[in-house]
C-alpha cells in the first residue's frame, strides 16, 4: 500500500497508485498519513497545531507500506511518518518514496525511491508545487530571503 505523508505526499500517491494501475492492472490501496502529532519540533511550528485526518484503507499490519513525500530533507519528516506508521500496526516492510532528495540528512534515513536528486545549499528551500494543491506544477529551488 502506499502512504502520502500531508500534504504533498498525498496527490503524490494518488499518482503513484494511478501509473501502477495502468502499467500493472493493480489497484494499490492509498492512504493519507498526518505526522502532526509526531514531529520532534511540534512545540516550536505551532502553539496549537493543525490536525487533520490519518485514513488508511486497509490495516497496516503485515503489509508492505510505501510511505510517499515530495522533499526529503533532514529526514525527521520521515522519521514521525514511521512513528505514525508503527502506531497503526506492525507492516511487513516500510519503505520510502520521494519526488526529491535534496541531501543534508540530519538522521540515518534514505528514500528507496528518488526522482531526482537536487543538491542545494542548506540556505536554500526547495518548494514543491502540485496542480492539485496549488494549482501549479513545478520543482522550485528558493533562497531563504525569497520567501
Amino acid at each position: 500500500m502506499l502512504a502520502g505523508i500531508r500534504t504533498r505526499g498525498v496527490p503524490l500517491a494518488n499518482r503513484l497508485a494511478a501509473m501502477i494501475q495502468q502499467i500493472d492492472g493493480v489497484r494499490v490501496p492509498v492512504g493519507i498519513l498526518d505526522i502532526s502529532l509526531y514531529r520532534d519540533d511540534l512545540t516550536s511550528v505551532a502553539e496549537q497545531p493543525v490536525l487533520n485526518q490519518t485514513s488508511m484503507p486497509v490495516d497496516v499490519t503485515g503489509k508492505v507500506v510505501v510511505l510517499v513525500d515530495d522533499v526529503l530533507f533532514t529526514g525527521r519528516t520521515a522519521r514521525a511518518a514511521l512513528d505514525a506508521i508503527m502506531d497503526l500496526g506492525r507492516p511487513a516492510r516500510i519503505q520510502l518514496a520521494v519526488l526529491v532528495d535534496r541531501g543534508h540528512r540530519e538522521l540515518p534515513i534514505r528514500a528507496d525511491y528518488v526522482g531526482k536528486n537536487l543538491p542545494t545549499s542548506t540556505k536554500e528551500v526547495v518548494a514543491v508545487r502540485l496542480e492539485e494543491t496549488d494549482h501549479d506544477e513545478r520543482v522550485l529551488i528558493l533562497e531563504y530571503q525569497d520567501l
